[in-house]
Order: C-alpha cells, then sequence, then structure tokens
C-alpha cells in the first residue's frame, strides 16, 4: 500500500484539519483507497462523446469490478517473487487497486507471508492480461515448477491455502479440483462459476488438524460465502451515497492519478455524478433501505455478533479465511466518510484493529 500520509491530507473527505487532534487514532489514517460503483456505468457514460473515454476509465476506477489505474500502467507494489528460493511459490496477482475481491486475495498473501508481485491493469484496455481468456480480475499467476493461471478471488484463496497444507498433491492437481462451470445470469450473460471455491481440498488428517471439529469448517464457509453474496455489494452503494461523498471519492482519484487539468475536471466532476446515480440502481437491485448507511451497520455489527466476546477473531486467536475475506473487503473503504461512519456507529472497530496488526505483523 502507498506510503501513510499526515491527516490534513483527509480534506478528500471533507475534513477540517483543525478537528484531527480530536480524532481517534484510525480515524487519523490518510485515505489509502477510493472505492465504489459498478462496471454498470460503462455504457452510460462512454456515450458522453468525446471524453468518453475518460469518464469510462474514471468509472471504472472506482467499480465494483474496477480500480484505481492512476492513467497508465503502474505497478503498485512489488513483493520480489524472483529472491524466492527455488521451489517456492513464485507469484503475480493481476488487479484492480481498489476491487474488493482483489483486496481479500492480497490480505491473504500477505497474512501468509508469501511474496508477490502486483500488476495494475488498466480496467478499460485490460492489455495486461490480454494473454488470458478470462476477463477479470484478479489473476494470480503461480510458479511452483510449472507455470499456472488462477481465476476467482475465492478459488485462488482456497487452492493456495490447500497448498500450503497439505504436501500431498501439486498446486496444478489442487486447482484441477475447482472446475469451472458454465451458468447463465438473469441478465442472460453467460459467466463462470465455481460451485467449491468456498472448500479446502484436504484428507482427514489435514483436515481435523485444521478444522477440530465439523462446525468450525461449516462456519468458516458460511461467511466466507456471506462477504462474496452480501458484504461486497454494499461498498457501493455507501460511498457513492450522496454527491458530496462521491465528489470526495473522485476527487482522491484525480489528486493521485496523472490527469491533466481539463481531463481532471472531467474525471472528477462528471464521473461522480454518473458513479452517484450508478450507485443508485445498486441500491435498488440490492434491495438496499433507504439509509444504505443502516444496512453496513447492520451487516458489520451481524459479523461482530457472530465472532462473539470471547474470540479474537472468528479463527479465534488467529484470523481465519473469513476473518481475511471480511477484513479484505471492508479496508477498500480506508479514507471515506463511509469507513468513518462505519467505525464510529458499529462495534468493528476494535476486531479490524486486530486484523491490521496481525497482517501487518506476518508482513514485517
Amino acid at each position: 500500500p502507498p506510503a501513510p500520509r499526515r491527516a490534513g491530507k483527509m480534506a478528500a473527505a471533507g475534513r477540517a484539519w483543525r478537528v484531527a487532534a480530536l480524532l481517534p487514532p484510525w480515524r487519523l489514517r490518510a485515505p489509502r483507497r477510493a472505492y465504489g460503483g459498478a462496471a454498470a456505468a460503462a455504457s452510460s457514460v462512454a456515450r458522453g462523446g468525446g471524453g468518453g473515454r475518460l469518464l469510462l476509465g474514471a468509472a471504472f476506477a472506482l467499480g465494483g469490478g474496477a480500480g484505481l489505474y492512476l492513467a497508465a500502467r503502474q505497478r503498485l507494489r512489488e513483493h520480489s517473487a524472483a529472491e524466492l528460493p527455488s521451489g517456492r511459490l513464485q507469484l503475480t496477482l493481476y488487479q484492480y487497486k481498489t476491487c474488493p475481491f482483489c483486496s481479500k486475495v492480497r490480505a491473504f498473501l500477505d497474512y501468509h507471508g508469501l511474496p508477490y508481485e502486483i500488476v495494475e491493469v488498466n480496467p478499460i484496455m485490460r492489455k495486461e492480461i490480454k494473454f488470458s481468456s478470462y476477463r477479470k480480475v484478479p489473476i494470480l499467476l503461480a510458479n511452483a515448477g510449472s507455470p499456472l493461471q488462477l481465476n476467482d478471488s475465492s478459488v485462488i484463496i482456497s487452492a493456495i491455502k490447500t497448498y500450503l497444507i497439505s504436501k500431498r498433491n501439486s498446486l496444478e492437481e489442487i486447482v484441477s479440483f475447482y472446475p469451472p462451470m458454465k451458468t447463465v445470469t438473469e441478465q442472460g450473460k453467460e459467466v463462470f462459476e465455481y460451485g467449491n471455491k468456498y472448500w479446502l481440498m484436504l484428507d482427514e488428517k489435514e483436515t481435523k488438524r485444521v478444522y477440530p471439529v465439523k462446525e468450525v469448517r461449516v462456519e468458516e464457509m458460511k461467511w466466507r460465502k456471506w462477504a462474496d453474496d452480501w458484504l461486497v455489494h454494499l461498498i457501493s452503494p455507501n460511498v457513492y451515497r450522496t454527491p458530496r461523498e462521491a465528489l470526495a471519492s473522485f476527487d482522491y482519484i484525480v489528486r493521485e492519478g496523472k490527469f491533466g487539468t481539463v481531463e481532471g475536471f472531467f474525471a472528477k466532476y462528471m464521473g461522480a455524478v454518473a458513479m452517484f446515480f450508478v450507485s443508485k440502481r445498486l441500491k435498488k437491485r440490492h434491495h438496499l433501505q433507504d439509509n444504505v448507511r443502516e444496512d453496513l451497520y447492520e451487516a458489520v455489527n451481524e459479523w461482530v455478533k457472530a465472532i462473539g466476546k470471547h474470540r479474537l477473531f472468528m479463527g479465534g486467536n488467529q484470523p481465519n479465511l473469513a476473518d481475511l475475506a471480511v477484513y479484505g473487503v471492508l479496508r477498500v473503504m480506508e479514507g471515506l466518510e463511509a469507513f468513518d461512519d462505519m467505525m464510529v456507529h458499529t462495534k468493528i472497530q476494535p476486531w479490524y484493529q486486530r486484523m491490521e496488526e496481525v497482517i501487518k505483523k506476518a508482513e514485517a
């Protein structure tokens, strides 16, 4: 992640420097990422004429399936996979920086101390993944003796976790346990799904070591699926809830990106307007309350309640895959008003801070 900035830089979220001294520590972090919107905005934005491609890029930059590209291909962060000893995993993650599914994978890799390279994908041209017939992110290229492509965030996490635990099978064989299945959405679009993507492919002995009782495994799988099927859909409507919040998100994009004066103006103002209206469509699609904050608050409090008062994490003393998934989704809102409101109005803060600390420790 980019280096932290001073609290004054939180002006992107509309706060004054003079109140910074009154804020709790978690509110003094600089905005690391802005997220929201959906690829559904692309067609309407693109019809804007000569500025269409620029606005399309801006919309995708905060899209549910897209992220910050900073105007040109950029490697945001590098863990030198080339320095791994022979026989170890060499990993390259192709991502959109602000995509929650990509954030999940990064949280998993960081927690497990796995070195990897990041390649930021242009959400419009996607030239960085032209080698792949699978046109979504994240994509993980893994080399454990032979090169292999892994698709879908939950498949990536389950397959790599299985590989780390089990010494019986090659990574290639493990990935074969997660075959893609073609299905058709309500809109008539063909997509690939992975029906068993929340399972770790372990033998009986390994399973008992990782999951001492069946309920532990069932719980982890349930909440991993919940993060994908529900929590992730609450992000965009919340970070684009009002014109001011949409503008704050795009202000961050423009300041951090390589936009010219005119380009930055159109990206910031017209892009924010487009994504504000997209967020309203998403609210209707997912049957959210008029005040979408309430859905976010209810969801994260439900998560905290599931952990209970006697566990540090859902995994006990250490995070499990559900902890990492929920953390990965929520952290894409850091630096925005929705994140601050969530910290104030829910019980998530102690767990969230523990997650930050344990991942930071693992990275060190």
